[in-house]
């Protein structure tokens, strides 16, 4: 297996950090972290690299609060200076892996995304010999990482002590955030201590979506290598198996509930992991996915009413410009035009006239 040496000069690098700076700030000027740092930009990065380089660094506390769409979930904000180094850290790692994910791993990576993964579930669902479907979903997946064998999985690849300090550095940061989301859970092997082993990536982290990736390779590895589904897709914890044999999918199945418990240390999700025909409709990446159409789901027309009519209110009292709405609008069109939306769309604007402001 092919490791790498010699990658922390790499990360310190002074237009290294310039260029994870750039990325971090973007869409995000406006924020007063953002513009504090870029005040006094050159000071700020090469304090940063002085940190960096002789390994004093030590990430801050993060700010977390609940957000409640689609559901509830706890997002953890890194300090700024903090996420220019998750940037630089990304920048320089996560290229050893890029090549080695599987082709329909669509979560956070450049090129892919929901809409990509739309099309391929579709293709899938549509092709003869694929009358079935899998849909997986793990419990809580987040917060369930286990610590101690994400590292292994990254020190399987980075043989440099440096950067796995720093790696540990920002894993260690994050312990307990999520202690409160997940319950203790015992796996097979397990001893007594074994509930107190570190686990939980903040979300909200550019570190956490990529080291969820890596986490979950292990899967795609093993469905492709072991289980031989040819089609098999995945959108961070949400992934489908399809198969012309309801029985096979049930075997898949309980296979992997048993690697995802025995290696990952993750708990397969009883009512939301279910076999079923793929003719009533895949409920995946927000959208509702037949073989000869697409649906956006209920509950993502709802919200979208209901952040609407909030921005129309806003810009009537005057708290929100024409073009912030109109900027807001246009994304949700944009994503809803992957469905069969238009008459949707057409009633939605003309059910909710905008009006004027006061």
């Amino acid at each position: 297996m092919k490791t790498y040496k010699h990658l922390y000069p790499q990360i310190h690098d002074f237009a290294k950090l310039y260029g994870a700076f750039r990325q971090a700030r973007r869409g995000k000027r406006d924020r007063v972290a953002v513009a504090s740092f870029e005040f006094d930009l050159e000071r700020n990065l090469l304090n940063l690299q002085a940190e960096l380089r002789d390994q004093s660094y030590q990430p801050g506390a993060y700010t977390n609060f609940y957000i409640f769409e689609p559901k509830r979930r706890l997002v953890s904000a890194a300090p700024f200076r903090d996420r220019v180094v998750h940037h630089a850290l990304c920048q320089v790692i996560e290229p050893i892996w890029e090549s080695r994910f599987i082709h329909t791993s669509f979560a956070c990576r450049v090129g892919k995304g929901t809409h990509r993964a739309l099309d391929q579930c579709q293709a899938w669902a549509r092709q003869s010999g694929n009358r079935y479907c899998f849909h997986g979903d793990i419990v809580k997946y987040f917060p369930s990482i286990d610590h101690q064998i994400l590292r292994e999985l990254l020190a399987r690849r980075i043989a440099d002590r440096p950067t796995m300090g720093l790696i540990d550095r920002i894993l260690d940061s994050g312990v307990g955030i999520q202690s409160g989301e997940v319950p203790p859970t015992y796996f097979p092997g397990d001893d007594l201590w074994a509930a107190l082993r570190p686990q939980g990536l903040p979300i909200g982290n550019l570190t956490s979506q990529f080291w969820a990736n890596v986490y979950l390779h292990e899967l795609d590895q093993f469905v492709k290598q072991q289980l031989r589904c040819p089609a098999y897709l995945r959108y961070m914890d949400d992934f489908l198996l399809f198969s012309d044999d309801k029985a096979e999918l049930q075997d898949w199945k309980a296979a992997i509930r048993d690697f995802l418990a025995q290696r990952l240390r993750l708990v397969l999700h009883p009512k939301k992991s279910p076999v079923f025909p793929v003719k009533v409709g895949i409920d995946f990446c927000g959208f509702r996915i037949y073989p000869t159409h697409r649906r956006l789901r209920r509950s993502s027309v709802r919200r979208f009413v209901r952040r609407f009519r909030h921005q129309r209110e806003a810009y009537r009292q005057g708290a929100l410009s024409l073009e912030e709405m109109s900027h807001s609008v246009q994304s949700w069109i944009a994503h809803a035009a992957h469905g069969d939306t238009w008459r949707l769309r057409q009633r939605l604007f003309a059910d909710h006239p905008i009006g004027a402001p006061r």
